[in-house]
């Protein structure tokens, strides 16, 4: 069977463009609307007129039917027409005229009625042309008639009205040139209107979207919500599909309507009608027909006196005069054996109901999910700490993601087989092809952490202290040298515990005996940290491995240097990493430029010792008399806080050298080259012993 399918095209819907897929074969035509996922069947034996026509930016189909009603599709290209008129020359036999339009742009024409079309021509070509069925409600005045037109609220701009002038001189028969004008307009208009009796008529409903009681009146072509404070006129073609779902405690019944348009409470828009009946609640009526146009309108599907159920007798009414089926929950059922999945969608709690052909959830706001629009579902835990919930996400093509929370662990495994069964493509499954978040199922009793990541975590974390015990016996760092830390300048420089205000005082004058307690100090601090040495772990003894314990993943370094490890030896013939390092070392020391930076070392080393030698000589003193002079209580400056400039204090200070000895001199002299020795010893160096001395 020969066929021409088309996945971007757009059909006029109420004044805008509405993309779908457009499918067109032997038979017939349909177009299928991406948004509602409503479908639209023209049957070929019913197309009176086919035309190719320019649009805005695009070429089109202009389908004009039998029984008046136009069809118009854009989106095509213009070297599509040959083949697009060739389809329908040998399938329909219909030739595709293309259909020129008046440019003008003159408001001055001829209103010509075709069908349910209304065309206003200037001279021979249209300007355009308006499908009456878009018409909700057509006015009179004095030589002018006003249409309104239905409101499409997915326009941004729509067309509200449009006034057509009718002067006198014009004439219609013995009819007056308006009125006749108006008729022709009303005979094909979708104007609401109460007039004549109801079909069927249900008192006091429960509505929970909108919220509140509303007596239901079935008419022909519309039905009407009454309530004490709305009421809504909806007409049958915004209704898009019916839905009969059994409440979870199966006492009760939802009856949804999905419509399009939706209907408007002030600046709120419901797209469903939501009822909710007991299932104990019965009614009966009888139909004002009689058995004969049951049988020509309907075709014998309903009969004339109804009985039963509430809910079933409404299904049945709506089902044979809308010509929309009801959808039931299919052959699901969840862990409590009923098709409703207890969840919680944003802050409402409510029912999830998984249908053959997609998901639908009642009932604030009620969301309606076909299979066509998901890109993919996940398995996402219920909480930072919980097992006994989870949530269900489901990613839509557009990128809007439908999250419902707080489902039962129990509906899990019925919920992914039933995923499965149908298809959909699962965001996080593993290599058993079940979702990864089945492994956090396990018994009540035994609730596993929820974050596997933590838990491996914690394993790595109690190895290294299991490392850590067994090494306790074992030999200590080699690398580490208390002895040569107790010589460190900078503690020495830095010093966290200084004298109190008692033992400065006691020193007398002499800055010595201050250095003599500092040093006294110190060996201790290093024999408390030589008595808690650090433990490392012996490398020769080595733990035993479980060989059956699964081995962790390797890294993505060794993932790509396993995949190019051939490419870079074959690239790279003979190369060897450690070869080429000991040459390029021999060859930087070869240079001299390893002795050089070692000299420049060396003497870096020296002349920061000598400044600092200078800078504790002078300090000392100065401290000495800061703390005479404080008393017993005293503060104390910190070394790095005092000047070399020159004082108050100087002649204090040559007072106190005149008073010393010769004696008190020299051995100032020898514990100061003492002092420097032994600095100069742990640093290795026997020439800065005597830069120490000779800076004193």
């Amino acid at each position: 069977m020969e066929f021409l399918e088309y996945n971007h095209v757009t059909a006029e819907i109420k004044g805008a463009m509405v993309p779908g897929r457009l499918k067109m074969t032997d038979q017939n035509i349909v177009f299928k609307n991406s948004k509602t996922g409503k479908v639209e069947q023209i049957t070929a034996n019913d197309i009176e007129l086919v035309n190719f026509q320019k649009f805005i930016g695009s070429f089109g189909l202009r389908i004009f039917m039998k029984n008046g009603t136009l069809h118009r599709f854009g989106g095509f290209k213009e070297e599509e027409r040959e083949k697009v008129a060739k389809f329908f020359k040998t399938n329909y036999n219909k030739d595709m005229l293309e259909k020129e339009l008046s440019l003008k742009g003159w408001n001055w024409g001829t209103a010509k009625f075709n069908g349910a079309v209304l065309s206003f021509n200037v001279g021979s070509n249209t300007a355009f042309e308006i499908p009456l069925h878009y018409v909700s409600q057509c006015n009179t005045g004095k030589n002018e008639v006003t249409l309104e037109f239905h409101q499409n609220d997915d326009t941004p701009v729509s067309l509200m009205e449009m006034r057509f002038h009718i002067p006198t001189s014009e004439l219609a028969g013995d009819m007056d040139a308006v009125e006749a004008f108006h008729q022709q307009v009303m005979t094909k208009a979708s104007v609401i209107s109460v007039s004549g009796d109801a079909i069927a008529i249900f008192r006091e409903l429960q509505c929970l979207t909108p919220r509140g009681r509303y007596d239901i009146k079935v008419f022909q072509t519309f039905f009407q919500l009454h309530g004490k404070t709305f009421d809504y006129k909806i007409p049958m073609s915004t209704v898009l599909r019916l839905f009969l779902l059994p409440h979870k405690d199966m006492r009760q019944m939802f009856f949804v309507v999905s419509l399009d348009p939706p209907i408007k409470q002030g600046q709120t828009r419901y797209h469903y009608l939501v009822l909710l009946f007991g299932n104990e609640e019965e009614t009966s009526l009888e139909l004002p027909f009689t058995e004969e146009e049951l049988k020509e309108k309907y075709e014998g599907k309903i009969t004339k006196e109804l009985s039963g159920p509430t809910y079933e007798v409404l299904a049945k009414i709506m089902k044979v005069i809308i010509n929309r089926r009801v959808t039931g929950p299919g052959d699901f059922l969840g862990h409590h054996k009923t098709p409703a999945i207890a969840c919680s969608y944003k802050a409402a709690a409510g029912y999830l109901y998984p249908l053959e052909k997609g998901f639908i959830y009642v009932h604030k706001p009620p969301v309606h999910i076909r299979f066509e629009e998901i890109a993919s579902v996940n398995f996402a835990r219920g909480g930072a700490s919980s097992t006994k919930s989870f949530d269900f996400e489901i990613e839509l093509k557009t990128g809007t993601t439908h999250t419902f929370s707080s489902i039962e662990k129990g509906e899990y495994d019925k919920l992914f087989d039933y995923i499965t069964s149908k298809k959909l493509h699962v965001k996080n499954t593993g290599k058993n092809d079940k979702a990864l978040y089945d492994d956090d199922f396990g018994d009540s009793d035994t609730e596993k952490e929820p974050d596997a990541y933590l838990e491996r975590v914690k394993a790595e974390a109690k190895e290294r202290d299991s490392d850590d015990s067994d090494g306790s016996d074992e030999s200590t760092d080699e690398d580490f040298n208390p002895d040569k830390a107790k010589e460190s300048d900078v503690a020495e420089e830095y010093d966290t515990n200084p004298s109190s205000s008692e033992d400065s005082d006691a020193s007398g004058g002499s800055g010595d005996s201050k250095k003599e307690k500092k040093k006294e100090k110190k060996p201790k601090k290093a024999k408390t940290i030589s008595e808690t040495p650090r433990k490392r772990k012996d490398k020769s003894k080595k733990r035993e491995k479980d060989v059956n314990a699964p081995k962790r993943p390797a890294t993505a370094f060794m993932l790509w240097l396993n995949e190019s490890r051939k490419k870079i030896i074959d690239d790279n013939p003979g190369i060897k990493v450690t070869e080429e390092y000991n040459q390029a070392m021999k060859k930087y020391k070869d240079s001299g430029a390893a002795d050089e930076f070692k000299k420049k070392t060396k003497q870096a080393q020296k002349e920061r010792k000598q400044a600092e030698k200078k800078v504790s000589k002078p300090s000392t003193a100065k401290k000495q008399v800061k703390n005479t002079s404080a008393g017993s209580g005293g503060k104390f400056t910190s070394k790095e806080y005092i000047d070399d400039d020159t004082s108050s204090s100087d002649s204090e200070k040559e007072k106190d050298k005149k008073k010393d000895s010769k004696d008190s001199k020299d051995t100032k002299k020898e514990k100061s080259k003492s002092s420097s020795s032994e600095a100069d010893a742990s640093m290795g160096s026997a020439d800065e012993s005597g830069s120490g001395s000779g800076s004193d």
